[in-house]
């Protein structure tokens, strides 16, 4: 099972970059796609999409370089996800979105991760992620559980911290194969303790894929993230 702290064992997680002020954690699931949450895509600041000129995906980012670097061609976040307005769960179970890349990943080294259904409660997960602390090098965190299933969302014992938006959520296999079911949208806290909100996938990708197509979305006409000191595009704090 690939549970080393390296992050050469999860080339086809990486980090994107946002205007050059913040990041977020995707994935590959295509050569071509790459899952991640849908706040990734807004800017925090005025509630406006982000420029797909001003995303590029790092496969594999590891200590200043990566195994590949993409700029994006368009982005859409799930139909139902509303960055402003709504209750958090609602939020929440929506944010997901697909990014597709200018030109495919084809590395030996970078093969996209399978998406699989959602776990049940007490199902053994690990999330990888960037983070503030960990920004240079994807690592897969110490396996968790899934604590709940409320509202349509995933409330996770994994541990998050800024940066870690739009990690995939992984469960593994009889043969430790890993395989994402979920997706990294918010840090919380339940009964005092550090836990993680996650949007599962179900049956939410083919809405995501037809959003997708459907975009037109080439940045024309889209607000850039203002400029500034760099922030983290850092998930949100709500409770359970």
């Amino acid at each position: 099972m690939h549970t080393t702290q390296d992050g050469r064992a999860w080339e086809a997680v990486g980090r994107l970059e946002i205007s050059g002020e913040a990041f977020c954690t995707g994935a590959l699931i295509e050569p071509r796609l790459v899952l991640t949450a849908a706040h990734c895509l807004f800017d925090p600041t005025t509630g406006e999409r982000v420029a797909v000129e001003d995303i590029q995906f790092l496969a594999g980012w590891r200590h200043g370089r990566a195994a590949a670097y993409r700029r994006v061609r368009s982005a859409a976040p799930h139909p139902d996800y509303v960055y402003t307005g709504g209750s958090s769960t609602d939020r929440v179970r929506h944010d997901l979105a697909l990014i597709q890349l200018q030109h495919p990943i084809r590395n030996t080294t970078i093969t996209p991760f399978a998406t699989d259904a959602q776990p049940g409660k007490g199902a053994r997960v690990g999330v990888v992620s960037y983070a503030h602390n960990r920004s240079e090098a994807p690592a897969l965190q110490e396996l968790c559980q899934v604590m709940a299933q409320q509202d349509g969302m995933l409330v996770l014992s994994c541990a998050v911290d800024f940066g870690a938006s739009g990690s995939p959520v992984f469960s593994f296999d009889e043969n430790d194969t890993p395989r994402i079911v979920s997706v990294v949208s918010a840090k919380a806290q339940a009964n005092g303790q550090p836990v993680s909100l996650a949007a599962p996938l179900n049956d939410l990708l083919p809405a995501l894929h037809d959003a997708l197509a459907n975009s037109g979305d080439k940045g024309a006409g889209l607000t850039t993230m203002a400029a500034g000191t760099r922030r983290d595009t850092g998930a949100k704090f709500v409770k359970p």
